[in-house]
């Protein structure tokens, strides 16, 4: 490997750090600062990096709250996956996915509340929709261990029904036993 090969991928690195940084940044202000309050001047603030940094890792505010929901899911996905591994599809991986889903949302209140009111900005709906439907995805395979006559659909209303539970307990600031107890009733419906 060259010198000039190896500043490069010293210089990606550090690159990727960077956005990292900014990203977890984001997370940290979420739990204090409404979504109209988060600009590019509290992040860069916050992060103590320049402003130039910023808008050359998110050129848009909208790319920054898409890498903000993105982020987000990639952790969720990953609490989930470690939860269900291993669990054969059908009722009790639906539920465990799903509880490990609200759970994640509660320890991260401020930024589930944050990309809620997210959901509304014209540049991130398309970022929500893919989630949404790569998620749905995953959960077609339980949906077809449970018989029903619609799977992928049912996918889709389920990952939207427990995102409005999760919304809900955020704004109650914990979880909802009722609500909770009825996600177990709709997934053991015949």
């Amino acid at each position: 490997m060259s010198a000039r090969s190896g500043s490069g991928t010293q210089r990606a690195a550090a690159a990727a750090r960077t956005r990292e940084v900014l990203i977890d940044t984001g997370f940290r202000l979420a739990e204090t600062t409404p979504l109209n309050k988060l600009s590019a001047n509290a992040v860069v603030a916050e992060a103590g990096v320049s402003k130039g940094t910023f808008f050359h890792h998110f050129p848009t505010r909208a790319d920054y709250l898409v890498a903000l929901h993105d982020g987000f899911h990639d952790l969720l996905e990953r609490e989930i996956s470690t939860v269900i591994e291993g669990m054969a599809p059908g009722t009790d991986r639906l539920l465990t996915g799903s509880i490990a889903y609200l759970d994640v949302c509660l320890r991260n209140r401020g930024v589930r509340a944050l990309l809620a009111d997210a959901r509304a900005e014209p540049d991130v709906i398309a970022s929500v929709r893919a989630r949404s439907e790569r998620t749905a995805e995953l959960c077609v395979a339980d949906f077809q261990e449970l018989d029903t006559s619609y799977p992928r659909e049912s996918a889709r209303l389920w990952v939207r029904l427990v995102a409005e539970v999760a919304l809900l307990e955020v704004i109650a600031g914990g979880p909802d036993a009722g609500l909770r107890a009825a996600l177990g009733e709709f997934a053991r419906r015949p």
